[in-house]
C-alpha cells in the first residue's frame, strides 16, 4: 500500500532537515568556540542560600518569604531574595515565518539560516556553562544534558512545512507560554510586525518576571534599500506586490521608517528590562553573539 502523500511529504521534509544537522551544528560550535570568553556562574534570583536583594512584596508571593525585620523599617512588606544556586532555564525561539526565507544576494545566507546558526551557537555556549536550554513551543523540559543541543537542533530544523496562511502569520512572534518565573528568553527574528503587536506579546512574558533578549536579524538590503531604478517588490507572506518606478525616490523615507521601527523596538525592550541587538547577515555572527552573551551574563 502506498504511503499517504501528506505523511510522505512530512517525512521527506524531516529527513532533509536532519541532513543539515551535522554541518550546521559544526558551524554553530565553531562560532560558539570563537565567542566563548569563559563567562560562567551568572547570578540569578532563586533558591540558593546567599543573600541577593530585598524587593517589595507582591500578590502571590509566599508569606514565608517576607523578611519581617526589613519590613519593620518601613510601611511596606519586603521579600528577601537569595542568589540562584542552580542552572536557570533559558528558552530559545526563532521566527519561522516566510519573511525569514529571504536573501538579497547569492553570497548572503537567508535570514532564517543565520538565525538558526546563532541560536544553536548560543545553545552550545549555554550548555557549556551548565544552563538548561529549551525550545519555546516544544513540549519538552529544558535540559543541560549532553544530548540537549542535538535534540534542540532536530526540533528546530525538523518542523514540517505549514501551508495555512493564518498559521504562518502567527509564527512571526513567539506564542505566549506560561514559563517558570525568572526564566529567560532569547528571541531571533526580523521583528517587522507592527510595534503594537510586538509590545503586547512581549509584555505578556515580561509581566511574569521573564527576562528576555531580542536579536533582530535583517538582510542588509532591508536596512538601506540599495536597489535602483524600476523595481518590483513581492511579499513573502501573501501580502501582495508593488512596482516602484524609481526606488531612489523612496529610499530616504524607507530608511527613516526602518530607523523609527528599530527605535520603537529598542524602547519596548528597555521599558520591560530586556536587551535589543540588531544583526545583518553580511556581518560575522560572532560579534552579535558575543554582545548577546555578555548581556545575558550581566542580566539581573
Amino acid at each position: 500500500m502506498a504511503e499517504p502523500a501528506p505523511r510522505f511529504a512530512i517525512r521527506r521534509h524531516a529527513e532533509a532537515s536532519a541532513s543539515r544537522l551535522p554541518p550546521l551544528l559544526l558551524a554553530a560550535q565553531r562560532v560558539a568556540a570563537t565567542v566563548d570568553q569563559g563567562v560562567h556562574g551568572r547570578r540569578r534570583v532563586g533558591l540558593g542560600e546567599t543573600f541577593w536583594q530585598f524587593r517589595r512584596y507582591e500578590t502571590g508571593d509566599s508569606l514565608r518569604s517576607i523578611d519581617w525585620r526589613q519590613s519593620a523599617k518601613s510601611d511596606h512588606l519586603y521579600i528577601r531574595e537569595t542568589e540562584w544556586a542552580a542552572a536557570q532555564s533559558i528558552w530559545l525561539w526563532r521566527d519561522a515565518s516566510a519573511s525569514m526565507r529571504w536573501s538579497s544576494g547569492r553570497k548572503l545566507p537567508e535570514k532564517r539560516d543565520r538565525a538558526d546558526l546563532m541560536l544553536l551557537a548560543l545553545a552550545s555556549l549555554l550548555t557549556r556553562a551548565g544552563e538548561r536550554i529549551g525550545l519555546l513551543g516544544i513540549d519538552e523540559r529544558p535540559s543541560a544534558s549532553s544530548v540537549a543541543l542535538d535534540r534542540l537542533a532536530f526540533n528546530l530544523l525538523g518542523d514540517a512545512p505549514r501551508t495555512d496562511i493564518r498559521e504562518r502569520q502567527s509564527l512571526d512572534l513567539p506564542r505566549y507560554e506560561n514559563l517558570p518565573r525568572y526564566s529567560h528568553l532569547a528571541l531571533f527574528g526580523d521583528f517587522l510586525s507592527p510595534l503594537e503587536e510586538i509590545d503586547r506579546r512581549l509584555r505578556q512574558f515580561a509581566g511574569k518576571r521573564i527576562g528576555g533578549h531580542i536579536v533582530q536579524v535583517l538582510d542588509p538590503a532591508e536596512a538601506d534599500l540599495p536597489f535602483g531604478g524600476r523595481t518590483r517588490f513581492e511579499g513573502l507572506e501573501d501580502d501582495g506586490r508593488i512596482l516602484i518606478k524609481r526606488v531612489e525616490n523612496v529610499r530616504d523615507e524607507y530608511i527613516e521608517r526602518m530607523t523609527e521601527h528599530q527605535a520603537g523596538l529598542r524602547d519596548i525592550a528597555r521599558s520591560i528590562g530586556w536587551s535589543f541587538i540588531v544583526h545583518t547577515t553580511d556581518q560575522a555572527p560572532e560579534r552579535a553573539l558575543l554582545a548577546l552573551y555578555v548581556r545575558m551574563a550581566a542580566a539581573p
